[in-house]
């Protein structure tokens, strides 16, 4: 039987710790030694963290700018819509030959532009000789308007190239706000154009509607899709 002496072998591992323990005490008496051992690995690790974090919060950054951009065009195409007449326009189909003049349908005035670039327009005399679908267009798009605009302050007090917040969390939560401002407006304004467009397609197709009073798609719902699409982009971009 082969005898196993655990005695023998506790002297053996207590001289190797005192080695250890020498080797450090060694070590710590000259701090070059101690600073190229292990010293220069610690700062590079450190300084390879600080770079990520430098990065990062330049990438936020700069999706930050470009959220803000994109919802400040689209801000400015909501604004576009809401003032210029052309959500609706005369369709010259069938036995409608009658191309001196054009008719344009907005939502505060109707406008009649003639083959020779002269265009005269009129005020809606009152809010119910709007249709429906405009007479909604217009109370969703001055919301959407003002909904981007809260937005763009929020999003100038909580960004990160400004000083107008001290507290890190705190503008952020005001730039997740801003997000939100800038998504309702987008859907606010996809909506808004959405409405006549449904009804002019609609209508186009009416075989009991004459051809005369049938409508085209106007360039504001055309303005109105990519500027909700921008909207709802930017804001994403802020709340990412």
């Amino acid at each position: 039987m082969m005898e196993v002496h655990v005695g023998a072998t506790e002297p053996k591992t207590t001289q190797r710790r005192g080695l250890f323990k020498g080797h450090l005490a060694v070590i710590k008496n000259f701090p070059i030694v101690e600073e190229l051992l292990f010293g220069s690995s610690v700062k590079s690790g450190e300084a390879r963290i600080e770079k990520v974090k430098q990065q990062t919060a330049m990438a936020s950054l700069g999706l930050q700018i470009l959220g803000i951009g994109l919802a400040v065009l689209g801000w400015i195409g909501n604004i576009l819509i809401c003032m210029l007449p052309m959500w609706k326009v005369s369709a010259f189909i069938g036995n409608n030959i009658v191309v001196a003049q054009s008719i344009w349908e907005g939502l505060w005035m109707t406008c009649v532009v003639q083959s020779t670039g002269q265009m005269q327009c009129k005020v809606y005399d009152s809010l119910l000789a709007l249709p429906p679908d405009l007479q909604a267009a217009r109370a969703m798009v001055v919301i959407g308007i003002l909904f981007s605009l809260f937005g763009l302050l929020l999003s100038v007090v909580g960004g990160k190239c400004t000083t107008c917040i001290g507290d890190k969390a705190a503008k952020a939560r005001v730039a997740i706000s801003a997000g939100l401002f800038f998504v309702l407006s987008g859907a606010l304004c996809l909506v808004t154009v959405s409405l006549p467009a449904n009804t002019i397609i609609k209508d186009f197709y009416n075989p009991l509607l004459p051809d005369a009073q049938r409508r085209e798609l106007g360039a504001c719902l055309y303005v109105g899709w990519g500027a909700s699409g921008l909207l709802l982009i930017g804001g994403a971009l802020l709340c990412y």
